[in-house]
This record gives C-alpha cells, structure tokens and sequence, in this order.
C-alpha cells in the first residue's frame, strides 16, 4: 500500500476531536499511536488494546508523521 492509500485512512475535522488528526472512522488520535509505537509498543500489542483498528491504520500514522515532521 502506497503513502498515498495509507493517508486516505486518516481524517481531520474540526468538530471531531479537536481537529486533530484521527483515524478515519474512530476517535483514536494519530499521536496517540506515535506515542504508543515511540514508547517501545509493538503493533500487535496496539491492535490488542485497540481491536477495532487494523494495522494499515498504525501505518497509516506513521505514514502520516513522516509526511507532517
């Protein structure tokens, strides 16, 4: 999957959450992941405690850091 397909999975809207940016469809902050993977967090252990992601959704966060640093 390309960046490009990887994005289309994360949203911005300023009425949800802020405006800060999410993965589509769910309330869960792309920094929030960031952390979570900087923090030493496998993707599997993210997708156990947060089951209704899959893992193009914790790539598509670390696609959207590298496109905003």
């Amino acid at each position: 999957m390309t960046d490009d397909n990887l994005l289309s999975r994360i949203s911005i809207d300023r009425n949800i959450c802020f405006g800060k940016p999410c993965i589509k469809g769910h309330r869960i902050w792309v920094s929030l992941i960031l952390d979570l993977l900087a923090g030493g967090e496998t993707i599997q252990t993210i997708l156990e405690a947060y089951p209704s992601i899959e893992r193009d959704d914790i790539l598509a966060c670390i696609a959207y850091g590298k496109e905003n640093e």
